[in-house]
C-alpha cells in the first residue's frame, strides 16, 4: 500500500481506467448535502485565486482508495475504486459540465485540458471501447455514460436517464458554473474560465491510497470507514496552535490554562449545522475565520484556512493572537447562553442569536463577531442598525421560503468590503450593500412582495414550528414594547388555531364554496396565536363563544388579548382572519424593515433559459411560425429538414416530437442538444432564436425584446399602483410574463400572441387531483372570474396606451 498526495491532474492525467465495481453502492450524493458545498468550496478557492494570485489557494477533497488490476497485454492501466466512488464520480461530472460550457464558448484549449481528465485519447484504446476514464459497472453505468458522452451543450431534459441523480448532478453543475462564469466572450468570463480550469486541474488535493492487486482491500476499507473517531477542526487547530507556541519559545502550559477556551462542555457540545453535527468549538473557529478574512470558509477547510491565516501574518505571534480569540469566544458564549435562557429581555445581538437558533441558521454569526472585533469599537447604534437590517434580509427571504444557501457569501463580501470603513459609516454601507442585491438567490425582498406572499401563505403547515413560533413571538414583543412590558418567555409556547383545524362540527358554513374559503384560512398567520398553556381538545375544537371565553380567562398574551377583545358580539370568520393577517404582516414588516423606497426588484433571475422556454413560446412570440422549416446543421445530416406543425410540434420522417432535442435524437440515435442542432431559414440556430426571444447577448438586445421589456415594466407599474399585493413578478424581455396569485402551483400568464394580448391561467401543482379540483371550483364561479379577468386585461391595456 502506498499513499500519495495528488492533484486531479496528477491522478487523472495519464491514459487509464478507474472502475467502480458491481458491488459498490449506487451514486447517492445530493445537491444540498454534497454538490452545493463542493461547488461553493471550489468557487471560494477560485475567487480567492483571482483576488490574490500569490496565495495559490487549495482545497482538500478527501481520500480515495484504489486497487490496481492485473494488467493484460497492451491495455491501459486500470484501477478498482475501493472507496471514494461518490467523490470521484462527482468530480468527473463537474469537470465534464465545465468542459461543456467552455466548449460552447469556443475556449478549445481550456476545454481540451478538462476533457483530458475525463476521457482517454482514442489512440490508446481498442477500437469501439469507451473513452471514459471512469467506468461504472453497477446500475449507474447507463446514466453516467449517457451524460458524459452527450454532445455539448448537453440538453439534460432530452436524456433517457434525466431522473438519475448522476444526470441531475451534471445539470446542477452546468447551471451554477454557467451563472458564475457570466457573459461569454468578455474578459471577465475568460479570466474566470482560465482560473476555474486551473483549480479543477491543480487547485484540488486528494489523498490517493493505492493498493496492489494482492492486498486485502476490504480490510483497509473497514479501517477507514468503521474504526476510530475522526479529529475535529478544533482538534487540528489546537495541535497547530501549541506546536507554534512552543516553536516561538512561549509557555504552552500557561497559555493553555489562561488563553485556550475550548475545553469546556459548552465548546465540546455538538451542534446542528444543516443536516450535520459539528463541535461548537469547530463551528466558532470557522465563523471567526470568516469574520477575520472576509472569505467564505467551508467547515472542511477550517483548519487549512486557519493555518494559512496565521502563516500570512508573520508579525502576529500565537501568544498575542490567542487572547484576542478568547475574548471573542467568551463574548460568543455569553450571547449563546443568554439566547438559550427561557426568560429575560435580550439585546438586539442576543435576540439575533436566539432567532438564528430557532431558524437553524448560523450565517449571521460571522457578521456579529466582525462587528465586535477587538479594536473596532463600533457604536451600539451602528451595530443595532446593521444587525436589524441583516436579520430583515434573512427573515424576509424565509417568509418567501427562498434559499439561503448563497447568503454566506454575501456576509463574507460585506465583511471584506467594509473592514477598513469608518465605524460611523458602517450601517449605511452595509444597508446599501444589501439593498443593491438584485439576483433571486440573494436579494432583499420588499414590503409588497412579503405582504402578498404572507397574506395567503398557509403559515402553520409551511414554516417549521420553531421558526413560526419565533415570528409570533416577534409580533407579541412588538405589542409589549408599546406598553414597556418584558419580552415574552422563550419556553416553546403552544401555537393555537383560533378557527380549529377540525372546524366542521362546531363552525358550520352554508355550501362547498364557503367551506373551501374557510379551509384555506385555517393555517394562515391571522388565525394563529400564542397561549401560555394549551387548551384541552374539547375547548380547542369547540364553538367560538366557549373557546373565546377560555382564551380570555387563561391568557396573558397581548396578541391573544387583542384578538378576543372585550365585547360579546365579536365574530371569528374569514373576514376577521384576513384583517388580522394583514395587521400581523404590518407588525412583522416593522420588526424587520427595509430602507425607505426599497422594493427588492430582481433584475437577473438566475434561471437558465433552456429550462423554461419551449418551442410554443417562440411561435406565440412571433419568432417562429407554423410551417417554418428547420434544417439539420450537423455535418452527417446536411439537408435533412423538419417542419413546425400546427400542433406546435416538430414533424420529421412521419413522426412528431415535443422538443428540438427529441427530433435531433431521432436522427442521430444519441442524446443531442436540439437547440444547437437545428437552424431556421436565415441560418440562425434555434438557440440564437431563443436567446433573441429572451433579449440576451445573441440578439444584441433586439428592438423587439426591448419593446417587450418596456411594455412589461409599464404594465407591472400600473398593476402594482392599483393592486400592490397582486404580483411578485419582475420584468421580461419575452412575449409573456407570469404572475403568481399567492397560491403555490397557480400562475396567471399574460401573453402577446399573433392575435393580440391574452391572459392564460395555469394550474401547475404536482398533484393532478388538486389541479382538477381548483379548475372545477373556478368553473363554478366562471362569471365572477371573467369579470375580474376583464378588469385585469383592461388595466394591462391601459399601461400600453398610457
Amino acid at each position: 500500500m502506498d499513499t500519495f498526495k495528488r492533484t486531479p491532474l496528477e491522478m487523472l492525467g495519464l491514459p487509464q481506467h478507474f472502475v467502480i465495481p458491481l458491488f459498490q453502492r449506487p451514486y447517492v450524493w445530493k445537491q444540498d448535502e454534497q454538490w452545493e458545498p463542493l461547488w461553493q468550496d471550489i468557487q471560494r478557492v477560485t475567487d480567492l485565486r483571482l483576488r490574490q494570485p500569490h496565495l495559490q489557494a487549495q482545497h482538500f477533497l478527501g481520500a480515495v482508495v484504489i486497487q490496481g488490476q492485473t494488467q493484460q497485454g497492451n491495455k491501459v492501466p486500470a484501477w478498482n475504486v475501493v472507496d471514494g466512488q461518490q467523490r470521484i464520480t462527482t468530480l468527473q461530472l463537474l469537470m465534464d459540465a465545465t468542459h461543456s460550457l467552455l466548449s460552447a464558448a469556443r475556449l478549445k484549449r481550456l476545454a481540451n485540458q478538462l476533457e483530458s481528465l475525463t476521457h482517454n485519447a482514442e489512440d490508446f484504446l481498442p477500437e469501439g471501447q469507451s473513452r471514459l476514464k471512469l467506468r461504472h459497472l453497477n446500475g449507474d453505468r447507463s446514466a453516467f455514460d449517457e451524460v458524459m458522452e452527450a454532445e455539448s451543450p448537453v440538453d439534460h431534459d432530452a436524456l433517457d436517464h434525466g431522473d438519475s441523480l448522476i444526470v441531475m448532478a451534471h445539470h446542477y453543475f452546468v447551471t451554477v458554473v454557467e451563472q458564475w462564469l457570466g457573459e461569454p466572450g468578455t474578459d471577465d468570463f475568460i479570466a474566470r474560465a482560465e482560473e476555474l480550469t486551473d483549480v479543477l486541474k491543480s487547485g484540488l488535493t486528494l489523498v490517493s491510497i493505492e493498493l496492489t492487486a494482492s492486498e486485502n482491500s476490504q480490510e483497509i476499507f473497514e479501517t477507514l470507514n468503521a474504526r476510530g473517531t475522526p479529529l475535529t477542526a478544533a482538534d487540528l487547530v489546537r495541535n497547530f496552535v501549541f506546536q507554534r507556541i512552543e516553536a516561538e519559545g512561549g509557555d504552552a502550559q500557561r497559555v493553555y490554562t489562561h488563553d485556550w477556551p475550548f475545553e469546556t462542555k459548552f465548546w465540546a457540545k455538538e451542534v446542528s449545522v444543516g443536516r450535520y453535527f459539528v463541535s461548537r468549538s469547530s463551528l466558532f473557529l470557522n465563523q471567526w475565520l470568516v469574520s477575520q478574512t472576509g472569505e467564505e470558509v467551508s467547515p472542511q477547510a477550517t483548519f487549512t484556512r486557519f493555518k494559512s491565516y496565521v502563516e500570512h501574518q508573520p508579525d502576529l505571534s500565537m501568544t498575542d493572537l490567542l487572547p484576542l480569540i478568547k475574548k471573542q469566544a467568551d463574548q460568543y458564549q455569553a450571547w449563546t447562553l443568554a439566547a438559550d435562557a427561557p426568560s429575560g429581555d435580550l439585546s438586539v445581538v442576543e435576540m439575533a442569536m436566539y432567532r438564528m437558533k430557532a431558524s437553524k441558521l448560523e450565517l449571521l454569526k460571522p457578521l456579529l463577531l466582525w462587528l465586535h472585533s477587538p479594536g473596532r469599537d463600533a457604536p451600539a447604534s451602528q451595530i443595532e442598525r446593521i444587525v436589524t437590517a441583516a436579520e430583515s434580509w434573512v427573515v424576509r427571504r424565509q417568509f418567501l421560503r427562498m434559499t439561503t444557501s448563497d447568503l454566506g457569501r454575501i456576509v463574507a463580501d460585506i465583511i471584506s468590503a467594509n473592514d477598513n470603513a469608518p465605524v460611523d459609516d458602517l450601517a449605511e454601507r452595509v444597508i446599501a450593500h444589501l439593498s443593491r442585491l438584485n439576483v433571486s438567490s440573494t436579494y432583499w425582498p420588499g414590503d409588497d412582495e412579503v405582504r402578498q406572499a404572507l397574506s395567503r401563505e398557509a403559515a402553520y403547515s409551511r414554516f417549521p414550528r420553531a421558526r413560526l413560533r419565533m415570528y409570533l413571538e416577534a409580533v407579541e414583543n412588538a405589542y409589549r414594547a408599546e406598553t414597556r412590558q418584558p419580552q415574552v418567555a422563550r419556553t416553546g409556547l403552544p401555537i393555537e388555531h383560533v378557527l380549529p383545524q377540525k372546524w366542521q362540527d362546531n363552525w358550520p358554513v352554508v355550501g362547498p364554496e364557503e367551506a373551501l374559503e374557510r379551509q384555506e384560512r385555517v393555517n394562515r398567520l391571522g388565525n394563529l396565536t400564542l397561549l401560555t398553556t394549551s387548551l384541552n381538545s374539547k375547548v380547542s375544537n369547540g364553538p367560538w363563544a366557549s373557546k373565546r371565553e377560555a382564551m380570555l380567562k387563561h391568557n396573558t398574551m397581548t396578541m391573544t388579548g387583542r384578538l378576543v377583545g372585550t365585547g360579546d358580539d365579536s365574530e371569528w370568520d374569514e373576514a376577521a382572519i384576513d384583517a388580522r393577517t394583514a395587521q400581523m404582516i404590518d407588525v412583522l414588516l416593522d420588526v424587520w424593515p427595509v430602507p425607505e423606497g426599497h422594493h427588492g426588484m430582481v433584475v437577473d433571475p438566475q434561471t437558465k433559459a433552456g429550462d423554461w422556454v419551449q418551442l410554443k413560446h417562440l411561435v406565440e412570440g412571433g419568432m417562429l411560425q407554423t410551417g417554418d422549416l428547420l434544417t439539420a446543421t450537423h455535418r452527417d445530416f446536411v439537408g435533412r429538414v423538419a417542419v413546425i406543425g400546427e400542433d406546435l410540434r416538430i414533424h420529421l420522417d412521419g413522426k412528431s416530437f415535443d422538443t428540438p432535442s427529441g427530433a435531433a435524437k431521432h436522427l442521430r440515435k444519441r442524446a443531442t442538444n436540439g437547440w444547437s442542432f437545428w437552424a431556421v431559414a436565415d441560418g440562425r440556430r434555434l438557440r440564437d432564436v431563443r436567446q433573441e426571444f429572451l433579449g440576451g447577448p445573441a440578439a444584441g438586445h433586439s428592438p423587439k425584446s426591448a419593446l417587450y421589456r418596456e411594455f412589461w415594466e409599464s404594465a407591472l407599474a400600473e398593476v402594482r399602483a392599483q393592486h400592490p399585493t397582486w404580483t411578485r413578478g419582475t420584468s421580461s424581455a419575452g412575449s409573456w410574463i407570469d404572475m403568481s396569485v399567492g397560491i403555490p402551483g397557480v400562475v396567471v400568464a399574460t401573453v402577446w400572441t399573433a392575435s393580440g394580448l391574452e391572459v392564460q391561467l395555469y394550474f401547475n401543482a404536482d398533484d393532478a387531483e388538486v389541479n382538477a379540483e381548483r379548475y372545477r371550483h373556478l368553473l363554478s364561479r366562471r362569471d365572477r372570474f371573467e369579470e375580474h379577468l376583464d378588469v385585469l386585461t383592461r388595466q394591462v391595456g391601459y399601461a400600453v396606451c398610457g
